[in-house]
């Protein structure tokens, strides 16, 4: 049985493929299109994904969409008839809605049968089948998805029982995108730079905010309307064929609370420190009270947690000591490109009422290219690299590999590493990476100037031996995926500074033996070279998608300054001419 999910005509467009209730592909259309947070008909991804598994679109029995024009079809009626919204707000969702409807179209001349699956559910789904939880609490916060900002339930073996869930327009994922925007950070998923930023600042600004987000009982929240557009004027939004893009959905009262918003490219100044520090813990405060009243409802002390909110790391590292809940799965492509995996999940178990028999231990679903295909591209790239000075070399041998790599990253060399399979989600978990050495003070400067050029506020994270990250980290469980922010232990942080948030935190990795066996390898090696068993891993870009192809990785390395290209078992290292 063959079931391809899509996350289509939104953010982040996505495709997978779950066989026999298993996952064995699945990437997002950016990695494709090159273009960050892709938003159309994920076709490219698709191809990847039957391509991988040798099959054809005609060779699929299902399709799952994750969204569903019907859903609330009540709520949205009530909603136009008592606000009135713009009548552009109304087309333009219109119009989204019906490629959703009729992406039937698209797949007429198929047999497979076509499912659309609401937006939450989906994400719910994401994480509850992907967890290995028998039984868990479910919750699922981001902005807005088929007329809903969250649902939450129970999943039981291979069902899942909806509870309660927050309708449009009040979102908790709309008000940090809000904050995000007034702070000057315009562009589609800007909202980490906000959470980074916030390690910087106090929180001063919490009273003028609780008039904006307040909280009801049994975990419901809702917005001062006031303070926003989306509900009254609308918000443009662009979802096909490029990046997304949303207009402004703060009002002018925002401006009045605040003074006036930062404009992009001026200074961030203490004020925006303290705002940002703000917004993140009434963020926190609304999400826990969320998550109190789901455990206080379900009493399962397992939760799995999905949805754009889900991806904020700070709030997920405190989520043992703000609840009563011993266990959380969070899936690494929690927005909305994790839906396509949800959508596909709840086909198989709730319509198809299939048995679970996957559990997501890591994240490689992406393409993998062969070393005749790795050998090709770099003998098609020769004259450029030889025009740069780099020497390439052959190493067959892993250990060889790995400890010359990691003799470089301790002398201080950057190193792009491209291996394996892709990574799903939005983290380079050491496939698609670049990597640094964490115990230099001044890295983090040295990785912006020469490749990543982004804010200085935003941090870089480790990768850790999975054994050895409880000295390290001040955390009780493994975090495969990235994806939950911590305390570096007070007696290391001066030991990797490169990787220590100003606020002593860092977002890190564990790396297990059996989930990547080659980047273990690299990072023990570096370990027994330096006593640290710690990599500063950030992603293998350059303010675009992660890498895909060989010659993406290639390119990137040539028009950056990164010092040394290990793509396969090929080492490629640039030197200084020196007849310059």
């Amino acid at each position: 049985m063959k079931i391809l999910g899509l996350n289509a005509y939104h953010g982040d467009s996505a495709a997978c493929l779950v066989v026999d209730g298993r996952l064995v592909a699945a990437a997002e259309e950016e990695r494709f299109r090159r273009v960050k947070h892709w938003a159309g008909f994920p076709a490219e991804a698709i191809r990847y994904c039957l391509e991988s598994q040798g099959l054809a679109l005609t060779d699929i029995d299902h399709i799952a969409v994750n969204r569903d024009p019907s859903a609330n079809l009540m709520k949205k009626a009530l909603f136009v008839f008592s606000k009135r919204p713009n009548l552009a707000q109304v087309t333009d969702r219109l119009k989204n809605s019906m490629r959703v409807k009729n992406i039937s179209d698209v797949f007429a001349d198929l047999k497979a049968d076509i499912h659309h699956v609401e937006h939450h559910r989906a994400h719910l789904a994401s994480a509850f089948f992907a967890s290995g939880f028998e039984n868990a609490a479910l919750v699922s916060l981001d902005g807005f998805g088929d007329f809903s900002s969250g649902m939450w339930g129970k999943g039981e073996k291979n069902k899942i029982k909806l509870m309660d869930q927050v309708y449009f327009p009040h979102s908790l994922g709309l008000f940090y995108l809000a904050m995000t925007q007034y702070l000057g950070f315009p562009n589609y998923g800007d909202e980490y730079k906000l959470m980074g930023l916030a390690g910087y600042g106090r929180p001063t600004e919490l009273e003028k905010l609780r008039e904006i987000m307040k909280l009801k009982s049994l975990g419901g929240y809702e917005l001062n309307l006031d303070y926003f557009l989306h509900h009254s004027e609308g918000v443009p939004m662009v979802w096909e064929g490029g990046s997304p893009t949303l207009g402004i959905v703060y009002s002018s009262k925002m401006e009045k609370l605040f003074g006036p918003a930062r404009k992009p490219d001026s200074p961030v100044e203490g004020f925006h420190k303290d705002l940002a520090a703000s917004v993140q813990r009434i963020y926190e405060e609304a999400f826990f009270h969320v998550l109190n009243a789901v455990y206080e409802k379900t009493g399962d002390p397992n939760l799995c947690l999905a949805g754009g909110c889900a991806l904020n790391g700070v709030a997920n590292g405190k989520i043992k000591s703000q609840t009563r809940f011993q266990n959380f799965f969070i899936q690494p492509a929690a927005g909305d490109a994790g839906g396509a995996l949800g959508a596909a999940f709840w086909v198989w178990h709730h319509e198809l009422e299939k048995p679970r028999c996957f559990v997501m231990d890591h994240v490689y679903w992406g393409p993998e290219f062969s070393e005749a295909e790795v050998s090709r591209e770099l003998e098609t790239s020769s004259s450029r690299l030889k025009e740069q000075h780099c020497s390439i070399q052959k190493l067959d041998n892993e250990e060889d590999l790995c400890t010359r790599t990691a003799a470089a990253i301790a002398g201080g060399k950057i190193i792009g590493w491209f291996q394996g399979r892709m990574e799903w989600g939005p983290r380079a978990l050491g496939n698609r990476s670049v990597l640094a050495d964490p115990r230099r003070a001044d890295m983090k400067a040295i990785l912006n100037l020469k490749i990543k050029h982004r804010e200085s506020f935003r941090p870089f994270a480790p990768s850790v031996l999975s054994e050895k990250a409880s000295a390290w980290f001040e955390m009780e469980d493994t975090s495969p995926f990235m994806l939950t922010v911590c305390p570096v232990r007070p007696d290391k942080r001066t030991k990797i500074p490169a990787v220590t948030h100003v606020d002593g935190t860092a977002r890190p990795q564990t790396v297990a033996q059996d989930q990547n066996p080659l980047f273990y390898k690299l990072i023990a090696a570096f370990d027994r070279l330096t006593g640290v068993p710690v990599l500063l891993n950030t992603s293998f870009n350059e303010n675009e998608p992660i890498v895909r192809l060989p010659r993406e990785a290639i390119e990137c390395f040539l028009r950056t300054r990164m010092d040394i290209l290990v793509i396969d078992r090929h080492w490629i290292e640039r030197f200084e001419d020196t007849h310059s």
